[in-house]
């Protein structure tokens, strides 16, 4: 059990006041629980009283936790829920689901990171702030700022993905959630953790990579608020709005957007299905957003997407009757959701485990899985690690 003196009574208190925001416990109740009144608790959680280690065993057991969690040196306590909570006026179970995911998923990142000495880059821009001027021209001039300032140039972007974790040091985690949940990404920023991004991995890839430049925009200009992203967001506050259009704006820039439809129409004539395909497959867009993105600047006629919806769509027959074998991108972030743990967490998991720094008992905790299941994955790479020890004999 991890020593209750390691640490100073007023950092047990945060730990302890963290842990009951997230179980959703008054502190009230949570007094009750350990027989003491309400402003003792307080007094604890404060730090002003210490915590006897009897009472936190009882607490822990109350909140979910183990003592063991409360009170490891390393543990890394977000309270991500209560942040949440105050965003929203109502709160249902999927938002729920998310929001616990991506507090476990950071917890257990930064964690792994605060044991293995890894000192993870960050890449941030100052933030923006969009309390001034028209919200829409804003989030344009911004996402022209912000490609410029990554060096990423007009056209279209690649990978980004790699844009957040490489280029801006943004942590990203893409995961599956329920079937039916309506989120689609979460954002939220502190400063002992950084930037965190969670796109739900059961959306397609251009629907994932529009969250994701929707999630940078609050990142580059409300970055200390958190964000919950819905399926069906109708983007009706200034930040909503400023976070759409920047997401618009960042994946596909004014001038080059314009310019590679104007090289397109001057071929066809006309704006075709086939068309609206190839553009959309330039930059890496779903159909939907690339018609309604060619309204926006006004490069084809209000209401255009909507006639292509009501005269047989564009759908993913036309795509494969255009594209062919290219329709089916490479989407390696949907392999690696289907696996309990990331790669990256894995491998994290088998040093950890590797240099006796956490057991298994610790580390199926921490990362949510079964000692049997964690077994196995450590096992895999550990063996891996073995069949590649012949390089080390090479000559340099």
């Amino acid at each position: 059990m991890a020593d209750l003196n390691e640490l100073s009574a007023q950092e047990i208190g945060r730990r302890l006041r963290i842990a009951r925001e997230n179980a959703d416990i008054r502190q009230d109740d949570a007094a009750q629980v350990i027989g003491m009144s309400r402003p003792t608790l307080v007094s604890i959680e404060k730090g002003v009283r210490r915590v006897r280690i009897q009472e936190i065993q009882m607490l822990a057991r109350h909140y979910g936790v183990s003592v063991n969690a409360l009170l490891r040196r390393e543990a890394v306590h977000t309270d991500l829920m209560p942040r949440f909570r105050k965003l929203r006026e109502t709160e249902d179970a999927h938002t729920t689901e998310a929001i616990l995911l991506f507090n476990d998923l950071i917890k257990a990142d930064v964690e792994m990171e605060n044991i293995l000495g890894i000192q993870r880059r960050r890449n941030y821009p100052p933030a923006r702030g969009i309390n001034d001027g028209d919200v829409v021209a804003l989030a344009e001039t911004h996402a022209k700022e912000l490609r410029h300032w990554l060096g990423l140039g007009p056209g279209p972007i690649a990978d980004i993905f790699s844009v957040i974790e490489l280029g801006l040091g943004i942590r990203l985690y893409q995961r599956r959630l329920s079937s039916n949940s309506k989120v689609a990404g979460l954002f939220t920023y502190d400063e002992s953790i950084g930037a965190c991004i969670l796109l739900n991995a059961n959306h397609p890839l251009p629907r994932r990579i529009q969250s994701a430049a929707h999630e940078i925009g609050h990142f580059y200009g409300t970055r200390q608020t958190p964000e919950v992203l819905e399926d069906d967001e109708r983007f009706l506050s200034r930040d909503e709005r400023y976070a759409n259009a920047f997401g618009r704006a960042f994946l596909t820039p004014a001038e080059s957007f314009s310019e590679s439809f104007r090289q397109l129409k001057e071929i066809t004539g006309k704006t075709t299905r086939r068309l609206i395909i190839l553009l959309a497959q330039q930059y890496n867009i779903s159909r939907q957003a690339c018609g309604l993105r060619l309204e926006e600047l006004g490069l084809v006629k209000r209401g255009t997407w909507a006639w292509f919806e009501n005269n047989g769509g564009i759908t993913d027959d036309h795509v494969r009757e255009v594209l062919g074998e290219m329709t089916d991108r490479r989407d390696p972030s949907k392999s690696d959701a289907d696996r309990p743990i990331s790669h990256r967490l894995s491998l994290m998991a088998h040093a950890a485990w590797k240099r006796g720094l956490m057991s298994e008992g610790q580390l199926a905790e921490l990362l949510k899985v079964g000692r049997v299941e964690l077994r196995g994955i450590v096992d895999q790479i550990e063996l891996e690690e073995r069949e590649t020890d012949e390089l080390l004999k090479l000559p340099d």
